[in-house]
């Protein structure tokens, strides 16, 4: 039977995260360039308006443990979304893993990139028949509860959506290929574009009106082009002046 929230004189005995930490010698780096540049578009445009950013977590490669009756299994969700979860604003603070008898609160969201190697587990279809440790799909599903699980495949840049219904994962038809979370005030879907120098279809979040969120790095670039702009208006309103026979420098 796993247990989330052990009681807590058993709570005092369990590893903490810095007994649990992410880094793993027998598990080096990710497992390809995509795996680190697609999350951060991820985190870099999750900003809900529903939800201060200081009120939820989000986390990429990072050892999720579930299980207290089994403290060294853990699962690694190439992307997750806790709500609630405060980020640490200490760096001395920030986690090495997610350790679900402290924090209590499992994921919102996750999201899985599809690998050669990873692709029957992310989708539910390895049998746990001779396997010690439950499936990716089982903890997501019947340990964790997490309420939307995500699967994309970049090979054929489609992009699958589970949500629990009564326990069980049912599979969203995602007409306009895109999935709203109402809770989070956000959309997702695929956008086609260049991120860090990189082509190709990203998942990313949109707003209610359906605009894509920008990252900070667009942000500005949409602030330069702002005030772009305004300066040729001005200098379009100086030139009309003075082809009226009025100095802009003598007006008020």
């Amino acid at each position: 039977m796993v247990q989330l929230q052990p009681s807590q004189s058993r709570q005092k005995s369990l590893p903490t995260m810095y007994d649990l930490p992410s880094e793993d010698p027998e598990e080096p780096g990710l497992v390809d360039e995509f795996h680190d540049v697609q999350p951060n578009l991820l985190k870099n445009t999750c900003q809900s308006p529903n939800y201060s950013q200081k009120d939820y977590f989000i986390a990429k490669d990072l050892n999720l443990y579930y299980d207290s009756e089994h403290p060294l299994w853990y699962k690694r969700p190439d992307w997750f979304l806790a709500l609630g979860a405060q980020r640490s604003t200490n760096q001395q603070e920030l986690r090495l893993s997610y350790v679900m008898w402290h924090e209590v609160v499992a994921p919102f969201l996750v999201v899985e990139l599809l690998s050669p190697g990873t692709e029957d587990e992310d989708l539910g279809l390895t049998d746990r028949k001779h396997r010690k440790r439950p499936t990716k799909w089982e903890v997501y599903e019947e340990i964790l509860q997490v309420p939307y699980y995500v699967i994309y495949d970049r090979y054929d840049n489609k992009f699958r959506a589970f949500v629990l219904q009564s326990g069980k994962y049912e599979e969203l038809e995602l007409s306009q290929g895109t999935l709203w979370l109402e809770e989070l005030g956000l959309g997702l879907g695929l956008w086609e574009g260049s991120y860090e120098e990189v082509k190709g279809k990203w998942l990313r979040f949109y707003d209610a009106m359906g605009n894509w969120i920008p990252t900070p790095e667009e942000k500005v670039e949409q602030e330069r082009q702002r005030a772009d702009n305004a300066e040729v208006t001005i200098q379009q309103l100086r030139d009309r002046l003075l082809q009226l026979g009025v100095d802009p420098n003598s007006l008020p």
